[in-house]
């Protein structure tokens, strides 16, 4: 049995971007895995022709009877995955050669930590992402804005979601993956890798790019829940949370409204303190 399963669904992306996926993939230090391929009824006949030209024993390839969506095929790569750890793997996107032996390696170290992530970077930029580091401040910025941890980079320790039931969410869809961390945050510990070990694909074709409204809207849908049920991190998170909105004339910011947890402050030409104190309107959802 693998002590890893990549679990990569694949849904008409480009060629040689999946290239890119699959090598860097096949490529890493460490080892023992099973590489799950899932074809989502692809209509480009290139991607399966793509998965096919690899003929390494650890891919396994698969494609669904009809069309399940992003989380119905996470949920069957789950069922298919027999690994002590889930690596999480977009088809487009690009992992460093060390990122399984270092995630696997903290979490063999750390039992308490069913979750871990590594920094990354946007392929062909040169900045690197800033997480949180430790588990309350992950499981804080879950719930201010489904921010902290990057799905494609993760690594989960699959008997955490056997025992507590959590799967992918369609309902949620296409932030399925923010709706299962903020599941996860009651059961076990989260934590990320200094490192940068993932690149990212920042491209038109991009669900976050194709797909911004409904993505919101899942994202609000994950935020009450996770706030829901999680009111002690919740209390702790909101004191960061901040609502701004600008008043323009002319394209011009003349009237600020700053609005916390606490209160609300009035700003001219976003400087210039004109009136603050309690808020006393009513409260903008979730603060």
């Amino acid at each position: 049995m693998p002590r890893v399963s990549i679990l990569m669904p694949v849904y008409n992306t480009r060629p040689e971007h999946l290239r890119e996926a699959m090598d860097s993939m096949l490529a890493q230090t460490f080892t023992d895995f099973e590489f799950l391929i899932l074809n989502d009824c692809s209509t480009d006949p290139q991607v399966e022709e793509v998965v096919k030209s690899y003929h390494d024993p650890r891919i396994v390839y698969a494609v669904n009877e009809r069309n399940l969506g992003i989380s119905g095929s996470r949920n069957r790569l789950l069922d298919m995955a027999q690994g002590e750890y889930i690596a999480v793997m977009d088809h487009d996107d690009i992992s460093l050669p060390e990122r399984l032996e270092k995630e696997v390696a903290f979490l063999d170290e750390h039992p308490d930590v069913g979750l871990v992530g590594c920094q990354f970077s946007t392929i062909g930029g040169r900045k690197t992402s800033q997480l949180p580091l430790d588990d309350v401040s992950l499981k804080k910025s879950l719930m201010i804005h489904c921010g902290g941890m990057c799905h494609p980079a993760s690594m989960i320790r699959r008997s955490v979601l056997i025992e507590h039931g959590i799967r992918y969410e369609a309902i949620f869809s296409p932030a399925e993956d923010h709706a299962l961390f903020c599941r996860m945050i009651p059961y076990t510990c989260f934590a990320t890798l200094p490192e940068a070990l993932f690149q990212y694909r920042a491209w038109e074709g991009n669900t976050s790019h194709s797909q911004a409204k409904k993505m919101e809207s899942a994202k609000q849908g994950v935020l009450a829940f996770a706030r829901r049920d999680n009111p002690e991190l919740w209390a702790m998170a909101r004191t960061y949370l901040v609502d701004r909105r600008r008043y323009r004339l002319f394209g011009i910011p003349v009237i600020t409204r700053v609005r916390t947890w606490r209160e609300t402050r009035w700003l001219l030409f976003e400087c210039i303190p004109v009136w603050g104190g309690k808020d006393r309107l009513p409260k903008i959802q979730g603060l």
